[in-house]
């Protein structure tokens, strides 16, 4: 069933995907691209791994965690999915290839499903819509590569000290204070760091303590 909610539109019509369509455009849009709204309650999977995605995922509300595991249960998060923002386009682009990352909700979450296909496939009569989401989709690409280009700035630090420095400083910068709050809680962020828990924590606590940063739970300062 397509989505009509005034609340959901103004959100769709804020993202990246969508930029240049004016939301009193989008509600005609929407059932074009065949969506379809799904509720998800805490620790759901939306796609696991080995799963092949035939659409976009776009989180309507709650969170979405893209997460690796391995055989004997480790966790690597890779990218944490905010209402406004995408999952499965590459996959879904791609149509046959299975997914390598399971999809995970951290809370309940809503998510909008898009037929990519009908994204990427112009009209015979090459609207302008399709012109310009095509165009967007790219951008929602571009960014991506941008994010975990960031990501491997992070993990590839020897040191675990060095990696928190080096997210910690990122976040400042994207947030503009050296006051701030992170969307990971310690366990979440030991595993989008790729680090030990314990060690972590030790680390930061010896930061703490030489004067370079505050924290309490998942906020923070730098000094």
């Amino acid at each position: 069933m397509s989505t009509t909610k005034p609340e959901y539109i103004t959100m769709i019509a804020s993202s990246i995907l969508f930029e240049g369509i004016h939301s009193d455009e989008i509600a005609g849009l929407l059932p074009c691209l065949s969506a379809t709204e799904q509720n998800y309650k805490k620790d759901s999977y939306i796609y696991q791994i080995g799963d092949t995605p035939t659409g976009i995922g776009f989180v309507i509300s709650g969170c979405v965690h893209l997460v690796k595991e391995d055989f004997w249960g480790n966790h690597t998060i890779l990218s944490e999915v905010m209402p406004g923002e995408f999952f499965g386009e590459t996959y879904a682009c791609l149509k046959t290839e299975s997914i390598a990352v399971s999809c995970v909700t951290t809370k309940p979450t809503t998510i909008l499903f898009l037929d990519v296909q009908k994204i990427i496939t112009v009209c015979t009569s090459a609207c302008n819509f399709h012109t310009r989401l095509i165009q967007n989709l790219m951008m929602v690409l571009a960014q991506k590569n941008i994010q975990l280009t960031q990501k491997l700035d992070h993990i590839s630090n020897r040191s675990t000290r060095d990696k928190l420095l080096s997210y910690l400083s990122a976040q400042a910068v994207k947030q503009h204070s050296n006051s701030f709050t992170i969307p990971f809680n310690r366990q979440q962020l030991a595993d989008y760091l790729s680090v030990d828990r314990s060690a972590m924590s030790n680390e930061l606590c010896k930061l703490r303590d030489q004067g370079i940063l505050a924290f309490h739970k998942n906020s923070f300062t730098l000094f």
